[in-house]
Order: C-alpha cells, then structure tokens, then sequence
C-alpha cells in the first residue's frame, strides 16, 4: 500500500470519478483574494467545506449527547452564514465548541482505495482541530467534517474554501468486504448526517 500522488489523484478523478468537482491544481485565490487552498496538492487533495448543513453542539436545549439515540433538534444549532469584508462566507464557532459540516466534493472509492481525511496547518495554527476520518474502500458520498475550536476566541470557518487534506491510499489488492458490500450506515450521504448505531 503506498500514498498517491497528484498525477494518480487526476487520473482517478477522470477514469473513477472518485472526487467530483475536482479542482485539478491547487487554488489559492478566488476572484482576487487569497484563500484557505483547496485542490489537488502534491499527496493528497485539500477537501473543500460547504455552506450547507453546518451546525454546531449547544447545551441550550440538551443535557447530553446520546450516539446511539442522536436528537439533533435538541443537541445542534444552526449558525448565521456571515460575509467577511472581501465577500468570503464563513461560520463563527464559538471557543471550545464543535460543529459538523459537508465537503463540496462527493467522493467515489474505489475497491483498493482507502482516504484518510485530516486537518490543514492554517486552521490548526488557529486552534481548529479537524478530526481525522476514514472514507473507506467502496465508500461514496459527501464526506461529513467533524471540527473542534481549541481556541479561546471565536474562529471563523469559511465555506467553499480548504477545510482538510485527505490522504489516499492504494492496496495492491481488493479488500474482501468492502463498505458497500456491508452496506455501511453512511453510504451514499449526500448532506450532514448525524451519528447513526
């Protein structure tokens, strides 16, 4: 099993439509202002956050967080869509909260392919903690982006930008069971889903 590079990332875009869009390069500016890049990079692909279905926990309406009997209208909150002085979007978590959000790409994994979703230099300077996520062999969908702010301020997370780099690997054969062939709970989400048992 080895990590792949742009070159294998372009390919399998094109031949498996294993990311769609795919951004070929990696972009750093969007209508003349810089942003968090996004795109193919040299190892892996910097996935992009979506302005749809972002939410963040609250204490407001619950006392705990059940996993396996997950009430979302008690336990998340849905933040204002704000527009920064250039135009970007972005979301304010609040110091010490975590929020759910979508990626853009929806993803298609290949029988001998297994990502490794995991969080970018920028936002982690920032206190942004972005929690490592498999996207498993026979995966597909939107991958959900489960983010801590560590910090002791606000941080702001802004949308249709970089949110976290997935590493890809490639077997030198097929798995046995793949997450398709088990029919895995998060298969095909095309939007923020909660935690399922």
């Amino acid at each position: 099993m080895s990590i792949k590079s742009d070159l294998w990332l372009r390919r399998m875009a094109v031949e498996q439509q294993m990311i769609s869009p795919f951004l070929p390069e990696l972009v750093r500016e969007e209508n003349g202002n810089r942003i968090i890049s996004a795109g193919a990079s040299s190892y892996g692909y910097d996935m992009r956050l979506a302005d749809d279905g972002f939410r963040i926990f609250s204490s407001v309406h619950a006392m705990e967080i059940d996993p396996k009997h997950f009430n979302e209208s008690d336990s998340l909150i849905e933040p204002n869509l704000r527009v920064a002085e250039d135009g970007a979007k972005y979301y304010l978590l609040p110091p010490h909260h975590y929020g759910l959000g979508v990626t853009v790409e929806t993803f298609k994994m290949p029988r001998n392919v297994t990502g490794l979703a995991i969080g970018k230099s920028t936002y982690a300077r920032a206190g942004l903690l972005v929690n490592a996520t498999p996207l498993e062999a026979g995966w597909e969908g939107r991958l959900v982006v489960e983010i801590a702010n560590l910090a002791n301020l606000p941080l702001r997370v802004y949308v249709n930008e970089g949110i976290g780099q997935i590493l890809f690997f490639e077997s030198d054969e097929d798995c046995a069971v793949s997450y398709s062939d088990r029919g895995g709970k998060y298969q095909g989400q095309t939007g923020l889903t909660y935690a399922k048992v």
